[in-house]
């Protein structure tokens, strides 16, 4: 009898050690050099998650467009990932809104990106944050590997929410300016839009039908990126034939919240910015010559929305309410915008 008592208590501890916080998993993670924190609970769950794309323009981060995020994991597992960095975000988010954990993922080599350890919790995930950055990182680490696939099945298999902010808004659309050869400012690209810095490809990597033919860019009028932005689209109706090549651009401290519709608000102190080509292609988009894509003063039609819950987009129609639209266009390398 006493026998049996003594195995009986050895079998309910080992049953308790393998539930809520299990000391196999937290080796686990131990044993992954990738996993650099986690506040919260470390069993997954499963919750009613929806679908969404955020993207931050960098800076400061937007309270009400991280509760966003978290709010979409219905109290799921939110998971960070990044090439470099700390773990800033973990008590953050987890203090934001209720969820069940954060973590921090630091991918920063094309062998992290296949650790089973690391595809195991992204899967997990009921929704996504791609920490800031360099964008090159991401497109070398990351670009077809585990991660990637593992990206793709939460955005188009699960349908969990996926965001950004600078570097990581940026890898999310079709268009991608990898920086790959260096950082290009305004003035250079219009100078020459096949500068050495002005590397572009067309996305293998994330598959959002919502971001097709559309490239992303951050830290908008903060650095005066306009006029790169407007040469990204040249670059892509030349070289690419996007007869409608369409951009996204977020100020600082300004996030654009996007629900599956296609239907979005900008939230934060700032402007997002929606950029559409009207015409044929530029007049002159040649190596080592200024850029002119003037077509009647109209070659892209960009819609301005200043941070309000009250003010929308959508992506679908190309039309919203509570901004204005400008015109955007260049001559010899001079970039203007007009009413």
């Amino acid at each position: 009898m006493y026998l049996h008592l003594l195995l009986f208590l050895f079998f309910m501890l080992m049953a308790c050690s393998q539930t809520k916080h299990s000391p196999q998993l937290l080796d686990k993670q131990k044993n992954s050099p990738a996993a650099i924190g986690i506040v919260g609970d470390t069993v997954d769950v499963k919750t009613n998650h929806k679908a969404g794309f955020l993207l931050a323009g960098g800076g400061a981060d937007v309270d009400a467009a991280m509760k966003w995020l978290a709010e979409h994991s219905d109290g799921g597992d939110l998971v960070i990932i990044r090439a470099s960095g700390g773990t800033g975000y973990n008590q953050y988010l987890y203090d934001l809104h209720k969820v069940n954990s954060v973590e921090t993922l630091l991918i920063n080599s094309r062998a992290l990106a296949g650790d089973s350890y690391v595809i195991r919790r992204l899967k997990e995930a009921e929704a996504v944050f791609i920490a800031g950055g360099d964008q090159a990182n991401y497109i070398n680490f990351w670009k077809e590997t585990p991660v990637e696939a593992a990206l793709n099945y939460l955005i188009n298999e699960k349908k969990v929410a996926i965001g950004g902010t600078s570097a990581g808004s940026a890898v999310l659309g079709e268009g991608i300016y990898d920086a790959l050869t260096g950082s290009i400012i305004s003035a250079e690209a219009l100078a020459n839009p096949y500068h050495t810095f002005m590397s572009l490809q067309t996305s293998n990597f994330l598959k959002i039908n919502l971001f097709k033919s559309t490239i992303i860019d951050t830290h908008y009028s903060q650095r005066d990126r306009q006029g790169r932005h407007f040469t990204f689209l040249a670059r892509l109706y030349q070289d690419y034939n996007w007869k409608q090549a369409k951009g996204i651009g977020v100020d600082e401290r300004t996030a654009v919240c996007i629900e599956p519709s296609g239907k979005l608000q900008v939230v934060g102190e700032n402007y997002a910015y929606f950029l559409i080509n009207q015409t044929e292609k530029p007049e002159v988009c040649q190596v080592g010559q200024p850029l002119t894509w003037e077509r009647g003063k109209n070659a892209v039609r960009t819609y301005e929305i200043k941070g309000n819950t009250a003010h929308t987009f959508d992506l679908n129609t190309w039309e919203g309410e509570g901004g204005a639209w400008k015109r955007w266009y260049a001559v010899e390398g001079k970039f203007e915008i007009i009413n």
